[in-house]
């Protein structure tokens, strides 16, 4: 018997991944910006993604250390460094 769900954003290579698709198909305001509820709020949401907090906060870091975003200091909003 499996008690434990397979989750797909666990991986936080998987879940960078997907914030950048979900980056990608935001419309950007001044200076390349990305407000981070805008992307969190499909990611988290239980008609979305579904993944949880935790897989956020995991995917936002590696997608950081990737090179592929910039996170500003203030959490707010992200900018792409990359179109992949």
């Amino acid at each position: 018997m499996k008690l434990a769900i397979d989750r797909p954003y666990s991986d936080p290579e998987a879940a960078a991944r997907k914030l950048i698709e979900l980056a990608k198909s935001i419309e950007a305001v001044q200076d390349g910006r990305i407000h981070i509820e805008k992307i969190n709020a499909p990611f988290l949401s239980k008609s979305g993604c579904k993944a949880t907090g935790s897989e956020f906060g995991a995917g936002i870091k590696c997608a950081v250390d990737q090179g592929w975003i910039e996170l500003h200091e203030s959490g707010t909003y992200v900018r792409l460094l990359t179109r992949e």
